[in-house]
């Protein structure tokens, strides 16, 4: 029965029992026990992370800048937590509990919402856990047949004190339907003159941190504009620094040299020959132009978390550091591609007090240079009161705190246990 199963997989198709396997796995939570590239917060890790996606807040990048702060030292940009995780001990999963292995499938992130519950701060180390919540199947536009699968990863820190809640929609898509279907035939690309680059420049050179000046509720109205903030437009560069930031070496550990020969015989068919014929990683469509037009898109494109931290980075750029992002979600409807430029634009749509915090919801997006919304995202601020004081963080929900409790003491145990062995 092997043979069978290794060429059906090859075709670049869906196994129903792959993904009846993953609609068995909704509602568990398992041990992360991947390590990211980076495994506890340093400052060079918070500086590096920030500049990976073009943020250059001092409250990210500065180690003495955050003393004179609320925080007291410097702390991480909201959405750290993909970059930095320690392994988590736990209990082997059971044979029928293995994650479906979608051989030959291709996964795009099409959005990520956030919630977010304490700072990230030098000398903490992060752990995580995470499950399916939801997997849906359907018809794709681009490529036929869909999975479509919202994972859950509750990140906390090294007492069990929990500091987001993110959930990833992945669509994964059969490759061989994805190449012959030809939606983006056609597709017009921009070519740059100096004065193009002077425009983006004059927007670069027009934004800056709110930084120490406090943004109190009071002084906010409904309408109020964020930005423009500029990015791009998107390089292979671009790519490089965001991987040298932390970002994108786990599930599938890209890799060189003995250590990606040895990862060649743990996840083959996750390396593709290149054009030299050299087995490569299937992850090179953000680099790869060759490999882009295989799977059937015109160039390579960026992560979709690249554009969730270019968004969030408007927003702690707006919201001062006294601010407290407090949940932020997005679409990425459209791909980003090497070459695309983005302008950032907000705009303040609702007001509220919450058990005693100060809200601020948002609306932004990023509108590309074929004027396409490509990540229309909302978000949730809590802002200092000029009458209720300083942004009380938010309360981490119960279940979500004693699972998280939980996880760790399972980890202490195992880890006690290893030390007797």
């Amino acid at each position: 029965m092997a043979q069978p199963q290794a060429v059906e997989q090859a075709a670049g198709t869906f196994l129903d029992r792959d993904i009846q396997r993953a609609k068995d796995l909704v509602g568990l939570d398992f041990a992360t026990t991947t390590q990211e590239h980076l495994t506890s917060v340093t400052f060079d890790t918070i500086r590096n992370f920030a500049e990976s996606y073009g943020d250059p807040n001092p409250l990210y990048t500065d180690e003495s800048y955050g003393l004179s702060t609320r925080w007291g030292t410097q702390i991480a940009p909201p959405l750290i937590g993909v970059a930095v995780n320690k392994p988590l001990l736990g209990d082997p999963r059971r044979p029928e509990h293995k994650r479906p292995s979608f051989r030959g499938i291709h996964v795009f992130v099409s959005g990520s919402s956030w919630d977010l519950y304490r700072p990230v701060v030098p000398t903490d180390t992060l752990y995580q856990f995470e499950g399916y919540e939801n997997v849906e199947v359907k018809e794709s536009e681009f490529a036929g047949r869909s999975v479509i699968i919202t994972r859950r990863h509750v990140r906390m820190n090294q007492d069990a004190e929990v500091v987001s809640v993110a959930r990833v929609i992945a669509i994964h898509v059969e490759r061989k339907a994805s190449r012959e279907n030809g939606k983006y035939n056609g597709l017009e690309f921009k070519t740059y003159t100096p004065k193009d680059i002077a425009a983006i420049e004059e927007i670069y050179a027009s934004e800056k941190p709110r930084g120490a000046e406090k943004r109190y509720f009071e002084d906010v109205q409904v309408g109020d504009k964020l930005g423009p903030m500029a990015k791009g437009p998107l390089t292979i560069t671009d790519i490089v620094v965001f991987h040298a930031g932390g970002y994108g070496f786990t599930p599938y550990k890209i890799c060189t040299g003995r250590i990606a020969y040895e990862n060649r015989k743990r996840i083959g068919p996750f390396y593709v020959p290149n054009a030299e014929g050299v087995p490569d990683v299937a992850q090179r469509v953000h680099w790869d132009e060759a490999w882009a037009r295989e799977i059937g898109v015109p160039r390579p494109y960026d992560y979709g978390m690249l554009r969730d931290c270019w968004l969030t980075h408007l927003l702690t750029d707006w919201m001062g550091d006294d601010g407290w992002l407090v949940s932020y979600s997005s679409q990425m409807r459209k791909f980003n591609y090497m070459g695309d430029y983005h302008l950032l634009t907000g705009e303040v749509v609702g007001k509220r007090e919450l058990k005693g915090n100060f809200l601020v919801d948002i609306e932004l997006r990023g509108t590309n240079q074929r004027d396409e919304v490509t990540c229309p995202a909302t978000a949730t601020i809590a802002l200092p009161s000029r009458t209720g004081g300083d942004v009380t963080l938010p309360e981490v929900p119960a279940d979500i705190a004693a699972r998280a409790q939980q996880m760790m003491d399972r980890h202490h145990e195992l880890l006690a246990q290893r030390a007797k062995s």
